[in-house]
C-alpha cells in the first residue's frame, strides 16, 4: 500500500474565484436591476390621458429638454405603483385635466436607485461575497481539505512505495545481466554500509539508466528497491515543471527532504532529460527548468551519501543532459540498458510467460529469433497478444501458433480478413513477395526465408516476406549489406520482369534500401569515393537514430549520386537473378496464390525441385 492516503479530488483556487465572479455577474444582470431599479414603461399619449381621466395617475413630471413626460400610476391587477413615460404633445387642456384628477406636479421623478444604494450594490456587496469565499478557503486549508492541498504548490507529490508494493526483485528482470550486476553493488551497500565505510569507500550518489524505450529502466529501479528492502520514491521529471517560476525547485527540495527522513531509500526520477537538458546563454522568458536543474544539482551535493539515499534516473536522451549533472559526485555511474540479445529475449519471454498458461511444447527460441531488435516491453506484448488470441479461439492454453501469430501482429498488425483484393492485384503481390524471397535465397550471406504471406495486414501491407537469422549477428559486412539492398529491390524487379510494369507496392522497400545505402556511404565508410570519413551524425540514437549531414553541399550531391548508383547496381543484380530463375518464380508464385501463406521450408523444397528439373 502507498503511505499516502487517498484524497478527495482537488479543485484549484481559480475554480472558486471563477464561480464567485459568475454568481456576481448573474446577480448584477438579472437580480439587482429588478430589485433596485424602477422599471419605466413607455406608453402612448392617448393612454396617458385615459389614465389621467380614470384617476390612476398620482404624480407627473415634465422634461422639456428631453420632450418627455414621466408619471406614476396605480395600474394593473396588483395596484402597485408603476412608472411610465410618454412624449410631449401639443395639448392646452392637459393642465386642467391634471388639476381635476388631483395629480401632483413634480420637478423630476427618480427611476434609478439612490447613490448610497448604488455604492452598496457596486462595491460593498462584492467585497462581502469575496470575503466570505476567502474565509471559506482559509477554513478548508486549516482543516487540511482539498483546497489546502491545492494551495501546496511546492509539494513533490512523489509516489512512495515500500517493499510490499514494488514486489520486484532482480529475478523479475531478464536480459539485462550487465545492468543488474552494476546495480547489485548499490544493493550491497544499502544492506551492509559498514563494510564499505571501513575501507573508506563511498556509495555512488546517483546512477543514470540509459537505453531505448521499453528496455526495463523503471523495472530495474524498482527491483533495486525490492532487493534492498528500502522505501522507493518514484517521480517523473515532468512533474517538476510548473507554470509558476520557483515551484519546480520547491518540489525538488521537498522530495529530498522526504528522502532524507526515510533514509536509506531509493529516489527514482524518470525521464530526467525533462529538467536536465543542457543550459545555454540564449534568451528565455521563463527559466523555470533551469532553476529546477540548479536546485537538483545543489541537493545532490548537499546530502550525506553515508545515509544511504541513492538517486536513480532514467533517460533515452543522454546526449541532451547537462554536463554538470553527469560529473563525478552527482550521477557517478552511467548504466546502459540496451536491447536484449537472443539469450536475453528467450529469458524475457520465459519471465512474462510464467503467469500465462502454456502448452508443454513451446519453443521460445523460435520466437526470440523472429524478434531481433525487440525490447522487453514488446516481448511482453507478444506474450499478451498470444494469450488474447488463445482466448478468442476458445482455448485455455497458449500454443506455439499463438506466439508466432502474435509476432506478426506486433510487426505488421492484424489480418484484414474482410479486405477485398482483386485477383490481378493478388497475383502482383504474390510475384512481388516471391521476388524478395528468391533473391534472398540465391545470394550468399543472406538471412534464410522464414515465412511468405500475401494476407493483407492492418499496417497497410498487402503481404510480406519474413527472414530470420540463424544466429545473433552483431556486425554486417559490406557484402551482406549490399545483398540486403538487392533483396529489398527484388520485389520491384519481379514486377518489372513479369508484368512489364511497376506498382506503388515497393514504397517501404525503397525507403529501407535508401536508408541502408546512405548509411553505408556516410557512416560505415563503405564507399570507394569517400573511404573512412564520417559524413553524417546520428542524433538521439535511442529514439529512432535520426541523422544529419555534416558536409558541404557539393559533397551531399556526390553522396546522392553514389546512393543512386549503389541501389541501381543492387537492382540489376536482383533483376538478373529473377530472369535466370523465371520457371521457379512462376511455380512458387502459383503455390503462394493457392496457399496464401507458406513457410520457409515449403519455399526451399519447391525451389530445390525446380533446380533439379532445370
Amino acid at each position: 500500500m502507498s503511505v499516502k492516503e487517498h484524497e478527495p479530488p482537488k479543485k484549484p483556487l481559480i475554480y472558486y474565484c471563477t464561480v464567485a465572479l459568475v454568481v456576481l455577474l448573474l446577480l448584477n444582470i438579472f437580480v439587482f436591476p429588478l430589485m433596485f431599479e424602477n422599471q419605466v414603461e413607455e406608453v402612448g399619449y392617448n393612454d396617458f390621458l385615459a389614465m389621467v381621466d380614470a384617476g390612476e395617475v398620482e404624480e407627473v413630471a415634465r422634461d422639456d429638454n428631453a420632450k418627455t413626460i414621466t408619471f406614476t400610476a396605480h395600474n394593473g391587477k396588483d395596484g402597485r405603483l408603476r412608472y411610465y413615460q410618454t412624449g410631449i404633445w401639443p395639448d392646452d387642456t392637459l393642465l386642467t385635466r391634471l388639476e381635476s384628477a388631483n395629480v401632483k406636479f413634480a420637478s423630476s421623478i427618480p427611476t434609478q436607485a439612490s447613490p448610497l444604494l448604488t455604492i452598496l450594490i457596486s462595491w460593498v456587496l462584492p467585497i462581502l461575497i469575496f470575503s466570505f469565499i476567502g474565509k471559506l478557503i482559509m477554513g478548508r486549508m486549516t482543516s487540511g481539505g482539498a483546497i489546502g492541498n491545492a494551495m501546496s504548490f511546492g509539494k513533490a507529490n512523489a509516489k512512495i512505495y515500500v517493499e510490499a508494493q514494488t514486489g520486484k526483485t532482480f529475478a523479475d528482470v531478464a536480459g539485462e545481466d550487465e545492468a543488474k550486476e552494476a546495480l547489485q553493488e548499490i544493493v550491497n551497500f544499502l544492506h551492509e554500509p559498514a563494510k564499505y565505510a571501513e575501507i573508506g569507500a563511498k556509495l555512488p550518489k546517483g546512477a543514470l539508466l540509459v537505453g531505448p524505450p521499453g528496455t526495463g529502466k523503471t523495472l530495474l529501479a524498482r527491483a533495486v528497491a525490492g532487493e534492498a528492502k528500502v522505501p522507493f520514491f518514484s517521480i517523473s521529471g515532468s512533474e517538476f515543471v510548473e507554470m509558476f517560476v520557483g515551484m519546480g525547485a520547491a518540489k525538488v527540495r521537498d522530495l529530498f527532504k522526504q528522502a532524507d527522513e526515510k533514509a536509506p531509500c531509493i529516489v527514482f526520477i524518470d525521464e530526467i532529460d525533462t529538467i536536465g537538458k543542457k543550459r545555454d546563454s540564449g534568451f528565455s522568458s521563463n527559466d523555470e527548468r533551469e532553476q529546477t536543474l540548479n536546485q537538483l544539482l545543489t541537493e545532490m551535493d548537499g546530502f550525506d551519501p553515508q545515509k544511504g539515499v541513492v538517486i536513480l534516473a532514467a533517460t533515452n536522451r543522454p546526449d541532451t543532459l547537462d554536463p554538470a549533472l553527469l560529473r563525478p559526485g552527482r550521477f557517478d555511474r552511467r548504466i546502459p540498458v540496451e536491447l536484449p540479445d537472443l539469450n536475453g529475449r528467450i529469458a524475457i519471454l520465459k519471465v512474462h510467460a510464467r503467469d500465462v498458461k502454456m502448452s508443454g511444447d513451446i519453443n521460445f527460441e523460435v520466437i526470440a529469433r523472429a524478434t531481433s531488435g525487440a525490447s522487453g516491453a514488446e516481448l511482453a506484448n507478444i506474450i499478451n497478444e498470444a494469450a488474447l488470441r488463445a482466448v478468442k479461439l476458445g482455448r485455455d492454453t497458449v500454443i506455439q501458433e499463438d506466439l508466432e501469430e502474435s509476432v506478426e501482429v506486433v510487426i505488421a498488425g492484424y489480418q484484414r480478413k474482410g479486405a477485398v483484393v482483386s485477383p490481378e492485384e493478388k497475383r502482383i503481390v504474390a510475384y512481388h513477395e516471391i521476388g524478395h524471397a528468391l533473391v534472398a535465397a540465391k545470394q550468399s550471406n543472406s538471412a534464410p526465408v522464414h515465412k511468405i504471406t500475401i494476407v493483407p495486414r492492418t499496417s497497410g501491407a498487402l503481404g510480406y516476406t519474413m527472414q530470420v537469422e540463424e544466429g545473433e549477428k552483431l556486425l554486417m559486412t559490406k557484402e551482406e549489406a549490399f545483398n540486403k539492398i538487392a533483396t529489398l529491390t527484388g520485389g520491384r524487379a519481379a514486377e518489372a520482369v513479369i508484368f512489364g510494369s511497376i506498382t506503388t507496392g515497393a514504397s517501404n522497400d525503397i525507403e529501407q534500401a535508401t536508408r541502408l545505402a546512405r548509411a553505408m556511404i556516410t557512416r560505415y565508410g563503405m564507399s570507394d569515393d569517400f573511404g573512412m570519413v564520417a559524413l553524417e551524425n546520428v542524433n538521439n540514437q535511442y529514439l529512432g537514430g535520426d541523422t544529419s549531414l555534416a558536409c558541404s553541399a557539393e559533397t551531399a550531391a556526390k553522396i546522392d549520386r553514389d546512393v543512386v548508383a549503389m541501389i541501381g547496381d543492387a537492382y540489376k543484380k536482383a533483376e538478373a537473378i529473377i530472369k535466370e530463375n523465371r520457371a521457379a518464380m512462376d511455380a512458387l508464385a502459383a503455390y503462394l496464390l493457392e496457399k496464401e501463406t507458406i513457410t520457409g521450408e515449403e519455399f526451399m523444397d519447391i525451389l530445390g525441385k525446380q533446380e533439379q528439373n532445370a
